[in-house]
C-alpha cells in the first residue's frame, strides 16, 4: 500500500467518524428539544429520522474505510472475503442514504409516496451489488477490457441514480430555506462525488494522487453539507410557531382573524377577497381539525385527493403573507400552518381548541360540501 493510499484511507476514516458523531449529536439534541414539534399527533407519530440515517451512512463509511485499509494493510484485498465485505458495506451505505431521503419533504415524490417503492429500490440496490460481486469474481484475472473496469459499471449506474436523488432533494430543501449558495454548493459536491467514482470504471482517469484528492474534497464537502442541513433544520424548528400559541377565527366568507405571536401576528384580519379557492381550502382544514378525530383530521393532497395539488397549500401561505405585508423574517412558511404526515396527508397545525368558526358560516359550508 502506497503512502498516498494509506493517507487517504486514514483521512477518510477520521473525517467520516467526526462527521458522523457531530451529525448524531445534533440529531439527538433536536429530537430531545423539539420532540413536541416532531411528534404532534397521537394517531400517527412521525419523528423525522432523516439526520439519523445520514449519520448512519457516515458511520458505514468509517467501517468500509477501515475494511479497505485493513485489506490493503494485511494483504487480503484480493480475496473473496474482502469482496463480500466491500459489497456488504456498499449496500448498507446506499440503503442508509435512501432511507434518509424518505424523510425529506422535497425528495422526489416516488420515494415517500408509497413504501412499496422503497422496497423495490432496496431490492434493486441489493441486485446491483450482487451483480457487481459476481462481475468482480468473473473478471478477476482480466478486470479491464478496452480501458473499462467491467465490475465497476453497475455500481456507477446506481451512483448516478442516487446522486440524482440527492441533488434534487438537497437543492430543493436548501432553496426552500433561502440558502441559495448552499444549494448550489450541494449540487457541485454531489457531482464531484460522482466524478470521484469515474476512475473506478475508466482506467485512463485513474491517477492515484489526484484521484484520492478529489475523493477527500468531495467527501469533506459532502459531510459539511450534511452539517449545514442539520443546522438549518435547528433554526427552522426554533422559528416554527407552537400549535398551542396559534389561533384562527373564521368570521365570514373570505374573512379570517389570525394570531401567531412568534411571527408578530396579533389579531390580524385577513380578507381573501376573490381568492375563494384558497379560503375554502383553509376552511376545509379547519373543519377537519376541529370536528374530526384521528385520521379524519387529515386532508389528502394529491391528484386523487380533496385538494388536487400542494400548490394550493403554498398559495394559501403566499396570500396570507401578501395580504398582511409581513417582513421577511415574519413571513409564514407552509410548515408553520400545515403538518405533513406522509403519503400525501396534511393537517392544520392549530389545535382544535384555538379554532373558531362562525355557526352560520359552518352551516353554509356543510351545505356546499
Amino acid at each position: 500500500m502506497s503512502d498516498i493510499t494509506e493517507f487517504y484511507s486514514l483521512a477518510h476514516i477520521c473525517i467520516s467518524l467526526i462527521g458522523g458523531i457531530l451529525l448524531l449529536a445534533i440529531w439527538y439534541n433536536i429530537r430531545k428539544r423539539f420532540k413536541q414539534f416532531l411528534e404532534e399527533d397521537d394517531s400517527q407519530k412521525r419523528i423525522d429520522k432523516g439526520l439519523l440515517y445520514l449519520s448512519l451512512a457516515l458511520f458505514i463509511w468509517v467501517f468500509s474505510g477501515t475494511w479497505i485499509y485493513l485489506g490493503n494493510l494485511l494483504s487480503f484485498d484480493t480475496t473473496i472475503i474482502f469482496d463480500v465485505g466491500y459489497s456488504f458495506f456498499s449496500v448498507l451505505n446506499t440503503l442508509a442514504l435512501l432511507l434518509a431521503l424518505f424523510y425529506f419533504d422535497f425528495a422526489p415524490r416516488f420515494l415517500y409516496k408509497n413504501r412499496k417503492n422503497t422496497i423495490v429500490l432496496t431490492i434493486l440496490i441489493i441486485a446491483v451489488s450482487t451483480v457487481t460481486f459476481f462481475l468482480i469474481q468473473g473478471y478477476k484475472d482480466n478486470p479491464v477490457v478496452n480501458g473499462i473496469r467491467i465490475s465497476g459499471i453497475p455500481d456507477l449506474i446506481l451512483s448516478c441514480f442516487l446522486m440524482y436523488l440527492l441533488i434534487v432533494s438537497f437543492y430543493k430543501t436548501f432553496m426552500n430555506r433561502d440558502l441559495k449558495l448552499v444549494a448550489i454548493i450541494s449540487v457541485l459536491a454531489f457531482l464531484l462525488m460522482l466524478v470521484s467514482q469515474m476512475p473506478d470504471v475508466f482506467v485512463v482517469m485513474d491517477d492515484i494522487l489526484y484521484g484520492h484528492l478529489i475523493k477527500i474534497i468531495a467527501k469533506t464537502t459532502f459531510i459539511s453539507i450534511f452539517l449545514v442541513l442539520a443546522t438549518s433544520w435547528v433554526i427552522q424548528l426554533a422559528l416554527t410557531p407552537k400549535p398551542s400559541e396559534m389561533t384562527i377565527k373564521f368570521m365570514d366568507w373570505s374573512l379570517v382573524k389570525m394570531t401567531i405571536p412568534s411571527k408578530e401576528i396579533y389579531d390580524k384580519t385577513i380578507d381573501f377577497g376573490s381568492k375563494t379557492t384558497q379560503y375554502k381550502n383553509l376552511l376545509k382544514f379547519a373543519v377537519k381539525r376541529k370536528y374530526e378525530i384521528g385520521d379524519g383530521q387529515y386532508l389528502l393532497v394529491n391528484s386523487g385527493g380533496e385538494i388536487k395539488s400542494q400548490t394550493y397549500l403554498s398559495r394559501i401561505i403566499e396570500n396570507i403573507n401578501s395580504i398582511l405585508q409581513l417582513e421577511s423574517i415574519s413571513q409564514l412558511e407552509r410548515k408553520d400552518l400545515f403538518t405533513f404526515m406522509g403519503q400525501g396527508k396534511y393537517r392544520l397545525r392549530v389545535i382544535p381548541e384555538n379554532i373558531s368558526i362562525d355557526e352560520t358560516l359552518l352551516e353554509e359550508f356543510n351545505k356546499t360540501c
